[in-house]
């Protein structure tokens, strides 16, 4: 299918979940882009397995998280083998209970997100040209030439940006010279998605020994996992292995042997710790793996892809509809790197730690990893700190410029993410969240606190005349229902606090007092919104 447009203000190269999640988020506010893949269609693989609170939320948002709740498994726990015997087994059951409104690990495959992700742009009329490749760019002041080719025909076409979102061989990021810096580990893996005959239970079981290690994490169909796993080393060399081969090394591992009844998918990888030395040139952008790819371990990879797409659509868009001015975009760079650079740190130190075939290490895992795990979480405080860490909630922008924290208050701050706290609707008389009060595309403030009648009219008078479409606006007067709201923002008797949450459902403006005028500064001046 050739490309019919020669202009788009949006060209996505890559259709991966990244990709797609960027045209849905555009969607959402009318911006139509032309997104690309060199691919001939979805995936068929499961792929990236899965899908944490933090993107659960961004489903949410968009309206589709019934359809991946019901399609998908929760993660009833992880259990910690060695030679074949359970030493160690953690429950994941609503183990962030109260920080979110999904306290679990959603087991949902990369092939369900993109099919779910391609139904919501087929709906916004936002096709995906298959069989497209990106041959080359050029950048100029106030725009970007692409040269694509589709079968045997050549085009070009001009976008005012562009997302590279085309995974770990970027061809976006290579023609902007930007480098991938980082290394590859040195041994082989596998990946089979298998149905077997000794079921294990609905839990993650992971295998550690001396030759190596073997993760099995359940998939929504019975019976059915996908199995992680080293080649053994005497294999390494080996092309086009079929499962068989590594079948006995395998029930080695977990001390029993493996009926494998219908293999849907067995591949072989190296895996690699990389990431771009800037997410930005000009006019172009990175996201997901062509910005930085890691281990697998704690399923992160794809929830940050889908997490850079959502930071960044929102500005874009923004500067797109000539609503905000551009500088708004090198905050893209700015917040998602350190992210980025933290995750590829942590994730490497943990994989390392599993591959390790020191003999100290060795005794270490054996003895007293078990134990360091069991206390952990046996102690409430470190067992939400590491589901903050695990599900991307924990992440915030606090550093980030285009925020701004005017309140006394320290436990939550600007740039944090919108702590999920429930909310009784008085007037209604129904029970709602603060993050149901951000579904809307744009902006969203919240005031806290007793305000007049004059002082509603105002605020209201106030965004009408300077920010139609762009800020939603909450009022919570205190109330015993909602004690624990105004409590968990610091809030005392008789006093008030205007919050204004970004797209991205961060807080961007924390103040304890409610005045128009800060307001209207931040949105003015450190947001950059376009004056009217």
């Amino acid at each position: 299918m050739t490309v019919t447009q020669q202009h788009t203000s949006v060209l996505i190269v890559g259709a991966g979940p990244s990709g797609l999640m960027m045209a849905a988020q555009l969607l959402r506010y009318g911006v139509q882009p032309v997104i690309i893949d060199s691919k001939q269609g979805p995936t068929t693989h499961s792929k990236a397995l899965a899908v944490q609170a933090r993107s659960l939320e961004i489903y949410r948002q968009m309206g589709v998280i019934d359809a991946i709740i019901k399609g998908g498994k929760q993660a009833a726990g992880v259990v910690f083998n060695q030679k074949g015997k359970n030493v160690l087994e953690l429950s994941l059951n609503n183990v962030g209970d109260g920080q979110t409104a999904f306290p679990f690990v959603h087991l949902y495959p990369q092939s369900k997100n993109e099919r779910l992700l391609l139904d919501f742009l087929t709906l916004n009329c936002c096709p995906v040209y298959w069989n497209t490749s990106l041959l080359a760019i050029e950048q100029q002041a106030d725009k970007v030439i692409a040269q694509l080719q589709s079968g045997e025909e050549t085009q070009h076409i001009t976008c005012d940006w562009l997302i590279g979102a085309d995974g770990a061989r970027s061809m976006v990021r290579k023609q902007l010279g930007i480098p991938f810096n980082g290394d590859t580990y040195q041994y082989q893996f596998y990946l089979a998605d298998v149905k077997i005959s000794n079921a294990f239970s609905d839990k993650v079981n992971l295998f550690l020994a001396k030759k190596g290690f073997a993760g099995f994490f359940p998939m929504p169909q019975k019976n059915c996992y996908r199995i992680v796993g080293q080649v053994p080393v005497e294999l390494s060399q080996r092309e086009d292995m079929p499962i068989e081969e590594i079948l006995p090394h395998l029930n080695a591992i977990t001390g029993q042997t493996i009926g494998v009844e219908h293999t849907n998918w067995f591949t072989t990888y190296r895996l690699h710790h990389r990431m771009a030395d800037n997410f930005r040139q000009k006019r172009s952008f990175l996201i997901g793996d062509a910005a930085h790819i890691h281990s697998p371990v704690g399923g992160q990879g794809m929830n940050t892809g889908l997490q850079d797409a959502y930071n960044l659509a929102w500005k874009l868009v923004g500067v797109v509809n000539n609503q905000l001015q551009e500088k708004i975009l090198d905050s893209y760079a700015a917040e998602r790197m350190p992210v980025a650079k933290d995750l590829l740190n942590t994730t490497d130190r943990v994989f390392k730690l599993i591959l390790s075939r020191n003999w100290f290490v060795g005794l270490l895992k054996k003895w007293a990893l078990p134990a360091i795990l069991k206390n952990v979480w046996g102690k409430p405080v470190l067992r939400d700190s590491f589901f903050k860490r695990l599900s991307q909630t924990g992440i915030n922008y606090r550093e980030s410029q285009i925020n701004l924290h005017l309140s006394h208050d320290s436990l939550v701050k600007a740039g944090d993410r919108l702590p999920y706290l429930k909310v009784f609707d008085e007037k209604k008389q129904q029970e709602t969240d603060l993050h149901e009060w951000c579904s809307k595309p744009g902006f969203t403030m919240i005031t806290l606190g007793k305000l007049q009648e004059i002082d509603l009219f105002t605020l209201a008078k106030w965004i009408t005349q300077n920010y139609t479409g762009a800020l939603n606006f909450f009022y919570l007067p205190p109330s015993a229902k909602n004690q624990h709201v105004f409590d968990a923002f610091g809030i005392k008797e008789k006093q008030k606090k205007a919050i204004i949450v970004r797209p991205d459902m961060h807080i961007g403006f924390i103040n304890d007092v409610v005045d128009i005028e800060m307001m209207d500064n931040y949105l003015q001046n450190v947001v950059g919104f376009v004056k009217v």
